[in-house]
């Protein structure tokens, strides 16, 4: 016997198709806006935000609170690294509801990565220490803003300095603290590992540990590789500052010790044509004493401090290279893990603060 199927059959099959792929592209198209407007999520990839933020935490962003950016480059395959810079809007953003404040921690595009559209820069991750307006300060190590001491998140990080009586560190003892950066330097009884203050104060009170000291690099001591590169500030990773935040609609006076902080801004960020000519400036052609900020700027620090690439490198953060604040871990993996030791369930849910 050979079974036939009616044509309204056949129908009724492409009609539930049909319904099936509209449903799913309705989905799709909502997921997408939403990840647009609403939210994100990415994955740690370093130790830069340790211990606040550990590699193989994905972490959900809430793009919503501060406001929107839209595309810039809309010309793109969603979820993947592949569009065209064929057609770029300016910069726009949806109002939000609240406005990043200090030691808020923030996903933000590369500002470095010139050669492509900010929206599809790297995201970086860093706590914003000093918003538009801000003098900030580092002295010794700690942050200041505006001369007052800014509170230091207890998962902030610094290298320390240990040594020993003779006894050496196990692999027990930096799995019990938690350390998972340094290790012996010069002899077997001398360490540079990375700790909170809290596991630093711990560690310094073991009977085998003869000296536990922060490494702060002195006053004065200039490091080149940091922003702004000059001579005029001779700064290092410790002792930074004081640097005033740009803040929208605000002036400063161009000369020749100003111009190694805003040349950036103003040329590249805020796209002016700018030339130096016998240490004086010219924008677009026109001679200039002075220049008024388009944007707001912030300075991002990681909470690793001896270990982190941000804004003591770099510089300013431009408000249009903002993403979203961080809110809390989705979930956690430790890839050197197998099965289900790799998740770090005491992680899943934890709010980022």
């Amino acid at each position: 016997m050979k079974w036939k199927f009616s044509n309204k059959l056949k129908g009724t099959k492409r009609k539930s198709l049909f319904e099936w792929m509209k449903a799913l592209l309705v989905a799709i198209s909502l997921l997408i806006i939403l990840n647009i407007l609403v939210f994100e999520t990415y994955s740690i990839p370093g130790t830069s935000m340790e211990k606040t933020l550990i590699a193989g935490d994905y972490i959900y962003v809430n793009k919503l609170s501060i406001g929107a950016r839209i595309p810039i480059s809309p010309l793109a395959v969603p979820y993947t690294n592949i569009y065209s810079d064929a057609v770029l809007l300016p910069y726009m953003r949806i109002p939000g509801y609240c406005s990043i404040k200090n030691n808020d921690v923030i996903v933000f595009n590369y500002p470095l990565e010139d050669e492509k559209p900010i929206d599809r820069r790297t995201p970086f991750i860093k706590r914003c220490v000093a918003i538009p307006g801000d003098t900030f300060n580092i002295i010794d190590g700690s942050v200041f803003i505006n001369n007052k001491e800014l509170n230091a998140n207890e998962n902030i990080e610094f290298n320390y300095f240990l040594k020993t009586n003779g006894q050496m560190f196990d692999e027990d003892f930096f799995e019990k603290y938690d350390i998972s950066e340094g290790g012996p330097v010069m002899d077997l009884n001398s360490y540079n590992i990375t700790l909170t203050k809290k596991n630093a104060e711990l560690i310094s009170k073991l009977p085998n540990v003869t000296k536990c000291e922060k490494m702060i690099e002195d006053s004065g001591l200039y490091s080149d590789y940091l922003f702004p590169s000059s001579f005029y500030y001779p700064w290092n990773m410790d002792n930074y500052g004081p640097l005033v935040v740009p803040k929208k609609n605000e002036s400063v006076i161009l000369n020749k010790t100003s111009l190694p902080l805003y040349y950036r801004i103003i040329k590249i960020y805020e796209k002016n044509n700018l030339t130096v000519k016998n240490d004086s400036c010219f924008i677009d052609g026109l001679y200039a004493k002075s220049y008024t900020f388009k944007m707001n700027y912030y300075f991002m620090l990681g909470d690793n401090r001896h270990n982190s690439s941000d804004s003591r490198m770099w510089g300013f953060v431009p408000e249009d290279h903002i993403i979203g604040k961080a809110v809390f871990i989705i979930a956690s993996v430790d890839k050197g893990k197998k099965m289900l030791n790799r998740f770090r369930w005491n992680r899943f849910l934890k709010g980022v603060k």
